[in-house]
């Protein structure tokens, strides 16, 4: 039997680890702009590996896995529906969905918050006039509002808490003033932008669909693997938690996006060959002198040119005032769609087309009233 099935299953696993890598649009681009830069201004292949952050993309590695084992566990899915389920008013519902979004990515990184709530929400659809679009748009404004409050709430923020040395509670606790404007802000916004009206959610749920046994498991995990990176050997981490998904939870190995690692490796050598480029260096040499409100709006505008994570990565290489830049990048998640990732992903799955102009309705004031919270906590 094993002679059978082995080829079987081989296929079908290297089917799943290697289709994000031929699906991710975004990859290919900074494939193809790594390699019409290292032309521009060429540098030795063997400094390349050097560019990297290697602890960001340790921890980001570990996150990935344990996150993708909590969300196939299916537990978090079957605790909305049954709360959803009970839920009677259309206000009352999209508060839920905005607080849940917001809770989540602050501990399972914002892609994966949306990962789970996007789906739930456009499982709503049979529900007549029920808001699904700004539901959507809704959720993605809240995982850039609930993600930018912990070091492991999103990709730029694992790198700055990578780089400023902080604990998680000090990098927390200096987030914590702007979150939690930004999350009362939304709030104030979802209570006037749905209505009191009655609905009827009755969602299909299958208590024996979710594995109480996984979640526990990369909860365990995940607790061990956040201690390794707080005492700073996020790499000795990763190890532990790959090994302990071989040995426990095979499966999710495959679900893992792991194109993403790879997108944020071209990032780190992308941002370092254009800032190789001689017009590109007067610039950036003067990053090191720039007052804090020139290093915040550059952190913020940066974001809407070319996304928040970029920008990061550009700025820590030039500035050590972390603060000023991760409440500049993090604000700059609002705005342009292209200014998170999140928003992309969030804009992408749902089932709305045309959504995208409607985003930007909501998430322009956003950006516009987060950057004047975020300066003057920092002022």
């Amino acid at each position: 039997m094993l002679e059978i099935t082995e080829p079987a299953t081989r296929p079908s696993f290297i089917r799943q680890i290697s289709r994000p890598f031929l699906r991710d649009r975004l990859m290919h681009l900074l494939l193809i702009a790594a390699i019409i830069l290292s032309i521009l201004s060429p540098q030795p292949f063997t400094e390349y590996r050097t560019w990297v952050d290697w602890n960001t993309i340790a921890t980001l590695a570990g996150m990935l896995l344990l996150t993708t084992g909590i969300e196939v566990s299916g537990y978090l899915e079957h605790l909305g529906r049954t709360i959803i389920n009970r839920l009677q008013q259309e206000r009352v519902l999209a508060i839920f969905l905005v607080s849940a979004s917001a809770l989540l990515s602050t501990v399972l990184t914002n892609d994966i918050a949306l990962f789970i709530m996007v789906p739930l929400t456009v499982g709503l659809g049979s529900i007549s006039g029920l808001p699904i679009g700004r539901l959507v748009i809704f959720e993605a404004l809240a995982v850039n509002a609930g993600s930018l409050l912990t070091p492991i709430g999103n990709p730029q923020n694992i790198l700055l808490w990578q780089r400023s040395h902080l604990s998680f509670a000090s990098f927390t606790w200096q987030m914590a003033p702007l979150a939690v404007a930004i999350f009362l802000l939304l709030l104030l916004a979802t209570w006037f932008c749905f209505p009191k009206q009655t609905i009827h959610v009755e969602l299909e749920d299958n208590p024996a669909s979710y594995r109480v046994g996984l979640l526990r498991t990369c909860g365990l995990l995940y607790l061990a693997f956040v201690a390794s990176v707080e005492l700073g050997h996020p790499g000795w981490g990763l190890l532990g938690v790959a090994a302990a998904a071989l040995l426990f939870c095979r499966e999710i190995i495959a679900k893992v996006d792991w194109s993403l690692l790879l997108v944020f490796i071209l990032m780190f050598i992308d941002i370092r060959l254009l800032t190789q480029l001689h017009f590109i260096q007067d610039w950036v040499a003067a990053i090191p002198q720039f007052s804090r409100l020139e290093l915040f709006m550059t952190a913020l505008l940066g974001s809407q040119v070319i996304s928040n994570v970029p920008a990061t990565i550009l700025l820590v290489n030039y500035s050590d005032a972390y603060k000023v830049i991760a409440y500049g990048v993090n604000a700059g998640g609002f705005g342009l769609a292209i200014g998170s990732l999140a928003n992309i992903i969030a804009l992408r799955m749902a089932p709305e087309r045309h959504l995208w102009l409607r985003f930007h309705l909501y998430s322009f004031p956003f950006l516009v009233l987060s950057a004047l919270i975020a300066w003057l906590l920092l002022a």
